[in-house]
């Protein structure tokens, strides 16, 4: 089986190449991040792989070694009366006056057949000693192939393992580096500036496990205007399409909301009909919609005109129905498919 183990100077590349990247490429580390994912994810299956067919090969041999046991034990009931007859002829002379009769020359029917009975007995002892060595051999060679398979099972599962930790902390640093770049662009991660399981953008799939308005507050990560989050991905998505359009205004994005739980879309809903989704089908409700001010909610403003031409590169865009049905040019929506092929 071919090794796994990624080679210690691409290990040296790679976290060289995470600790000098600029801290405002989040969606670089982003990938980076899923990438060792991934990478993670392959290896341990491929370790469960490894253990299944581990389990298979041992069963098998089992089975061989129960059926060697069970013949040994067949055989053993075989060849003890045998022996004990053979053990019986040479305590008694052959025939009732022995073997002189024999010598003699005087030897009967009966004394002839005794012989060859002996001689019978004795051929068919020795054929299952003979036997027995010869399965005692194949018992030796299974156990020591048995004993040869097991250790390299578990040099190979040791391996396995040593290179699946390897992946993890490869996979926590990166995580750790895209967090401290987060904190540094503003993002209250939380008071002591830990990472937060919501800013994981390995966790952000598990979002979509929850019903729409109802992520909890723990799989969500603040956006850099106080008061809003989205779905880990999104907001590293944002925070960098942020810092672009802070280097082209000179001001961040002016956000109005962000996630919506099912209680806020209700309200909304209700407060704005025909300007709001049905509660618990609105983008807003799963992290992955908000809705902007500071000129962008002016249709053809500078500013609109430079997110429709740029937000696309961080994997937001203004949906088709928000030009006309109805008419929303405040609101903008995240796709993660868009995101992955840039």
């Amino acid at each position: 089986m071919a090794s796994l183990f990624v080679p210690s100077a691409v290990q040296a590349q790679a976290r060289t190449q995470v600790e000098r990247r600029d801290p405002s490429n989040l969606a670089e580390l982003r990938k980076e991040a899923e990438k060792s994912a991934k990478e993670l994810e392959d290896a341990t299956k491929a370790l469960e792989k490894r253990r299944a067919t581990i389990a298979a090969s041992e069963k098998e041999l089992k089975t061989k070694l129960n059926g060697l046991q069970d013949l040994e034990r067949r055989l053993a009931v075989i060849r003890q009366p045998v022996s004990q007859l053979a053990e019986l002829l040479y305590e008694q002379p052959v025939g009732a006056d022995g073997v002189v009769p024999f010598l003699s020359g005087d030897a009967g029917v009966g004394t002839l057949r005794a012989l060859s009975d002996s001689t019978e007995m004795v051929r068919v002892r020795q054929q299952a000693v003979e036997q027995t060595s010869t399965l005692y051999k194949e018992a030796e060679r299974l156990a020591a192939e048995a004993q040869e398979l097991r250790a390299g099972n578990l040099l190979a599962e040791a391996q396995m393992a040593a290179e699946i930790d390897t992946l993890r902390q490869r996979s926590d640093k990166i995580v750790k580096s895209l967090t401290a770049a987060l904190v540094k662009l503003g993002i209250k991660i939380d008071k002591v500036g830990r990472a937060a399981l919501g800013c994981n953008p390995l966790q952000a799939a598990t979002a979509n496990n929850y019903p729409n308005g109802l992520i909890p507050k723990s799989m969500l990560c603040p956006l850099q205007q106080k008061g809003f989050s989205l779905r880990a991905d999104a907001t590293i998505a944002f925070v960098s399409l942020n810092e672009a359009y802070r280097r082209r205004f000179g001001k961040a994005i002016c956000v109005t909301d962000a996630y919506r739980s099912l209680a806020e879309q209700q309200s909304v809903y209700y407060r704005r009909p025909g300007f709001a989704a049905v509660p618990g089908r609105s983008n807003h409700g799963l992290g992955l919609a908000v809705d902007l001010c500071g000129g962008v909610e002016r249709f053809r403003s500078t500013e609109f005109v430079w997110m429709e031409k740029n937000s696309k590169r961080y994997g937001w865009f203004h949906p088709a129905w928000a030009y006309s049905s109805p008419f929303e040019p405040w609101h903008w929506e995240y796709d993660p498919k868009i995101d992955s092929q840039l």
